[in-house]
């Protein structure tokens, strides 16, 4: 018997996790406050990002951000999001995203306050988690309003590590 659950498309996973998170962040914000809560919120989903961003690279067997670049199939499964690629090499990956269902799936749920905290945070986190020389820099998001997400990864740093993927677990 497969003990692994089956592989939801990214959208559909994270619209259940909102179902449940939104109801239960709204119940510990009138118990604890909003401000508490939600950085509660964005640590642990920090440190679940940092996780999967590591589990990722060991199962691509490499951290290099060609491999990385290669993983956004699976965030733009089922049209979750629509891209316009600005540059793909070895050192960087740039792109635009103009359409964003994660961001729309929020705003239907009555989340978008949440949005941000349960969705685009994660993205910073991934990054570092899949490989530490690895940053990324956005200034703006459709979940807060604007035009367009801009997405900016760069390969910092020049160490070994962004060939193999290391198999002890990422500090942080």
């Amino acid at each position: 018997m497969n003990s692994e659950a089956p592989k939801l498309p990214l959208l559909q996973q994270r619209e259940i996790e909102a179902r449940i998170v939104g109801p239960l962040m709204r119940a510990f914000a009138a118990e604890f406050g909003q401000e508490r809560t939600v950085a509660i919120l964005r640590q642990v989903i920090g440190e679940l990002a940092r996780q999967g961003g590591a589990d990722l690279a060991r199962s691509l067997g490499e951290q290099s951000l060609e491999a990385f670049s290669r993983t956004l199939d699976r965030w733009r499964e089922n049209g979750a999001l629509e891209i316009d690629l600005i540059e793909q090499s070895t050192e960087r990956l740039s792109f635009n995203v103009v359409r964003c269902r994660y961001a729309e799936m929020y705003h239907a749920l009555g989340l978008a306050e949440l949005g941000a905290s349960l969705s685009c945070q994660r993205d910073f986190a991934l990054a570092e988690g899949f490989n530490p020389e690895i940053r990324l820099v956005r200034t703006q998001t459709l979940m807060q309003g604007a035009p367009f997400c801009d997405f900016r990864f760069q390969r910092i740093g020049g160490g070994e590590s962004t060939n193999e993927a290391t198999s002890g677990e990422e500090s942080g």
